[in-house]
């Protein structure tokens, strides 16, 4: 018997676990699979190693994890290819494979699209869209948020489209509107690159708020985030269909790196680590 188990960051907002749950119900629905189960990186639960057991409890004979992640950063590179192999530990008749996350796709672009469209029908020619990711100590993930930036400049009307981060990393918020408005934006919309919401777009809300009383002439407003919405589900489809994801994307293979780089992953669950703290100079 075959699994699927959807792995999602987890949020300690529950709207945000409630609403990659529901997805991977729908997206259940859709696939013809004999066993669709969820799981979560941290703040929520079940936890990898269980969503693991149920698989297993269940009569799975073989696991297929999918990383409902927009980058391949430190969680999808080190932490589920890890929790994979300690589970072989502890499994060892049962077969793993895993499959790569988003990435940069067309269908993400899209969807970015229909996010500015639903706040600003028609583009005002001086409009800036700051588009906002969450960080990451992942310099190919960071980069990657520039790559999606720069295709979306190329695919719309805006005039200016800037990267930002909540934490870990720089451009900071408040550097990347600073810089919109420097340019010379007569409108600023801030566009959050985030599946799901969670503590970091409810602070980026606030964020805005403060800007525009502190910027009264330039209009700003604020996107909905990309959302688990339905027009990605043919981008996990295309995920599971994947035979080979791509040069050394096995879990054996990450696995391997993360152990011969020192990266054990419990520190990852022992400390609350915020993905949202701030660098202060």
């Amino acid at each position: 018997m075959e699994a699927i188990l959807f792995v999602g960051h987890g949020s300690k907002d529950p709207e945000g676990n409630e609403e990659l749950k529901q997805f991977t119900q729908r997206m259940a629905a859709q696939l013809d699979a004999e066993m669709v189960e969820t799981c979560f990186l941290e703040f929520a639960s079940p936890d990898i190693p269980e969503g693991i057991d149920i698989c297993v409890a269940r009569g799975a004979k073989k696991i297929t994890l999918v990383p409902m992640m927009l980058f391949a950063a430190g969680h999808a590179k080190v932490h589920i290819p890890f929790a994979i192999y300690e589970a072989k530990e502890k499994y060892p008749d049962i077969e793993f494979t895993y499959k790569r996350a988003i990435e940069v796709d067309e269908v993400v672009l899209e969807i970015m699209k229909k996010r500015l469209r639903e706040i600003q029908p028609q583009i005002h020619k001086d409009t800036a869209v700051l588009v906002v990711g969450r960080g990451s100590s992942d310099k190919y993930a960071n980069s990657d948020l520039y790559k999606v930036a720069r295709l979306f400049w190329e695919e719309t009307d805006v005039r200016w489209v800037e990267v930002a981060f909540m934490g870990v990393t720089e451009p900071l918020f408040h550097e990347g509107m600073e810089r919109c408005i420097r340019l010379g934006a007569k409108k600023i919309i801030v566009l959050p690159y985030f599946l799901f919401t969670g503590v970091l777009i409810k602070r980026m809300e606030r964020f805005t708020k403060e800007f525009q009383e502190k910027y009264p002439h330039i209009q700003m407003a604020m996107s909905a985030y990309l959302g688990m919405d339905d027009e990605l589900m043919p981008v996990f489809e295309q995920r599971l269909r994947e035979e080979n994801p791509g040069e050394g994307w096995t879990w054996e293979k990450l696995a391997e790196q993360a152990l011969a780089q020192g990266l054990d992953h419990h520190h990852h669950h022992h400390h609350d680590h915020h993905h949202d703290h701030h660098h202060h100079h």
